[in-house]
């Protein structure tokens, strides 16, 4: 019997946009709403260089003045500042011998995009979790961390009570915290306490965990301490996280080949991708390569804030379990 081979159902101009999509749609950060795609950032992100700058005006501020009729007004001016997001330049290749006399009489784009979307949905979600590690380890980020993993008894751990304490962080501005990110065991101790809800959403057939109102999203790669036994959570407002897929020149996303003496084929798939923490600027301060590592983008020294904390919309918080 004939067997399906990747050449013969991998149709690059349909594949890699459907491979994008679907890594939307398996990853809780998009879903939770975290990370936002939008035009600019696509456009952004498929530019001929390794950081992209996006200038803004920094917001009014000082005291306003009494009106007179002796003395004008006295003129100041809007800062203009910088923010600075980092092109991730990413890829993987499969062997496909294997997979392809595993699909031979099923739909072979479909599991194939299925495969891959899930594996980049993974591959994201731990860049993303490099980044915060990154951008909490740089300067002027302190206001945005609620730390009581020093504290004793319950004062240490996480609950309703505690995590409204870090929401205070981003004091009348905690109202946008919309998503939390945290460990499974962070997720077991709350569940064990009846803290976690399970809302099925308007779309979609599964429900989907809620603490205190926020999505729930695990994942075991954020901070955890076993020295002290300290877990970080993250609380994120509604696109806190700027998101682009790239296409510049003379990239190739998706292709394939094959090794005819060894009977070998080959799936090729490469990203180029934005996934930028609105407002903290990537300054390039220790990367080796044209794109950095995720261990790269975990040092606080690649890290500066550039906005106002509350425009921010994260938190790090840093807690013991019950």
């Amino acid at each position: 019997m004939p067997t399906v081979k990747i050449s013969d159902v991998i149709v690059p101009e349909v594949f890699n946009p459907y491979v994008v999509q679907r890594t939307m749609e398996l990853s809780a950060i998009f879903q939770s709403g975290i990370a936002q795609r939008t035009p600019e950032f696509d456009r952004l992100a498929s530019a001929a260089a390794r950081t992209v700058q996006m200038p803004f005006w920094g917001d009014l501020s000082g005291d306003d003045e009494v009106l007179s009729d002796n003395n004008a007004l006295t003129p100041v001016k809007i800062q203009a500042q910088k923010d600075e997001a980092v092109i991730l330049r990413r890829g993987r290749a499969w062997g496909a011998n294997d997979l392809a006399a595993n699909l031979a009489g099923d739909d072979p784009m479909r599991a194939i995009a299925d495969l891959v979307a899930a594996y980049w949905a993974r591959r994201y979600q731990s860049a993303l979790i490099s980044t915060l590690t990154g951008v909490f380890a740089s300067p002027g980020m302190a206001e945005l961390v609620h730390d009581i993993s020093g504290q004793t008894g319950d004062a240490s751990v996480i609950s309703a009570k505690t995590t409204v304490d870090a929401a205070q962080k981003l004091g009348d501005a905690k109202s946008q915290l919309t998503a939390i990110v945290m460990h499974s065991a962070t997720e077991a101790s709350l569940a064990k306490q009846d803290l976690i809800e399970y809302v099925k959403p308007s779309t979609g057939s599964i429900e989907v965990p809620t603490f205190l109102g926020k999505r729930v999203i695990v994942d075991d790669g954020v901070p955890y301490d076993s020295d002290t036994g300290a877990y970080t959570t993250y609380l994120f407002g509604p696109g806190a996280v700027a998101y682009g897929e790239g296409n510049p020149v003379g990239f190739v996303p998706t292709e394939t080949d094959r090794d005819s003496l060894a009977g070998e084929d080959y799936l090729i798939n490469r990203r180029t991708f934005i996934l930028h923490p609105r407002g903290v600027r990537f300054t390039s301060g220790s990367v080796a390569g044209v794109s950095p590592t995720n261990a790269e983008l975990a040092s606080g020294t690649n890290w500066s804030r550039v906005y106002e904390p509350k425009a921010i919309r994260v938190v790090k918080f840093v807690h013991k379990l019950l």
